[in-house]
């Protein structure tokens, strides 16, 4: 008999549905339903860049940052092109570069589940065109700081352009953060992506943006689907951004269950480091095959890759008890069986 799933924790999106404000605002773009959205996006994306206090001509919007990323591949990679990322990293980024005909060139993670900044560099070449960072990183949920950012975009040649993919920022309190925007004006390669799935709680509206310079820009807004933002979703984000205090509790909420969540898993002798995205990361040699059928049989799906590592959103506290239990009887039952 398959066992109902209890609690969602496979995909990384948020435990709280839309705030009040953001509903109503959603329920009234339903009411004009029968009309088209603007062409482009243009009010939406002045919107995003008074809240980021760049110009407009430096802002994207897409249909989810996962559509701003293929705009920009479909702008820059020709057939034959390499594509370099981290893996594993979030599963689109290998099918985008097979969309655009691009040989994907995956960098294996360090042991510790970092992106490897020196074999990426290493791993560029002539045919390169896009590189892409995860930070924070997607599934490890580790992160590159600003000084090693800095250093990495020192290096990387000017005719490589730099995804960096900070879906997971919101959640991030490390003291060495990177300032991306504030390397926008001495990287001209350099496009940030982000979205409003994550910290927002908007996942199914897909929209997604990126910033970066004022050409690369129009390079990839060339790539824009007409129509392309529906205006529910639009409604929707900007009612977000009104409420930016509100979702900032939000944010704190998450950021402190992980945080519990992490340290009850440690103390059940899990070894999990830091993370900084709204999830948490075991990896092998823990037993995350044992866990991840622990965790289904208690109702909880999870982001399993067998052998390599399982990755759990971080929920709401029912949910992440009900994933400290089953994880603690796991943890019990192999003590036992050890006897």
């Amino acid at each position: 008999m398959d066992i109902p799933v209890l609690h969602r924790l496979a995909l990384n999106e948020s435990p709280y549905p839309p705030l009040p404000s953001v509903r109503e605002a959603m329920h009234r773009a339903v009411a004009q339903a029968h009309r088209y959205p603007p062409l482009h996006p243009d009010d939406l994306t002045e919107r995003i860049a008074a809240w980021c206090r760049v110009t407009s001509d430096r802002v994207t919007v897409g249909n989810g940052s996962v559509g701003v990323a293929l705009q920009l591949l479909q702008a820059l990679v020709r057939p034959g092109d390499t594509v370099a990322y981290a893996w594993r990293t979030f599963d689109a980024y290998p099918l985008l570069a097979a969309m655009v005909g691009a040989e994907p060139l995956p960098v294996p993670l360090a042991p510790d589940g970092h992106q490897d900044l020196g074999a990426l560099l290493a791993a560029l070449d002539h045919r390169t065109r896009v590189v892409v960072l995860c930070n924070p990183h997607n599934p490890t949920g580790s992160l590159v700081t600003a000084d090693a950012l800095s250093a990495f975009l020192r290096q990387v040649p000017r005719h490589v352009t730099v995804l960096l993919d900070e879906a997971y920022m919101e959640f991030a309190r490390d003291t060495n953060l990177p300032d991306s925007l504030a390397l926008l004006d001495t990287y001209p390669n350099l496009l940030v992506l982000r979205t409003f799935s994550k910290a927002h709680g908007l996942a199914a509206l897909r929209v997604g943006y990126g910033l970066g310079a004022s050409d690369l820009v129009e390079r990839i807004r060339r790539q824009q689907l007409p129509f392309g933002i529906n205006a529910v979703a639009t409604a929707a984000v900007k009612a977000s951004l009104r409420a930016e205090s509100e979702l900032r509790l939000r944010v704190d909420t998450v950021v402190a269950e992980r945080e519990r969540l992490r340290r009850e898993l440690v103390s059940l002798g899990w070894r999990v480091h830091p993370g900084h995205a709204n999830s948490v990361w075991l990896a092998a040699p823990d037993p995350i095959d044992e866990g991840a059928a622990a965790l289904t049989d208690a109702g909880v799906q999870a982001r399993h890759y067998p052998g390599e590592g399982l990755r759990l959103t971080v929920g709401n506290r029912k949910a992440n008890d009900t994933v400290l239990t089953a994880l603690a009887g796991l943890r019990a039952l192999r003590s036992t069986s050890r006897m």
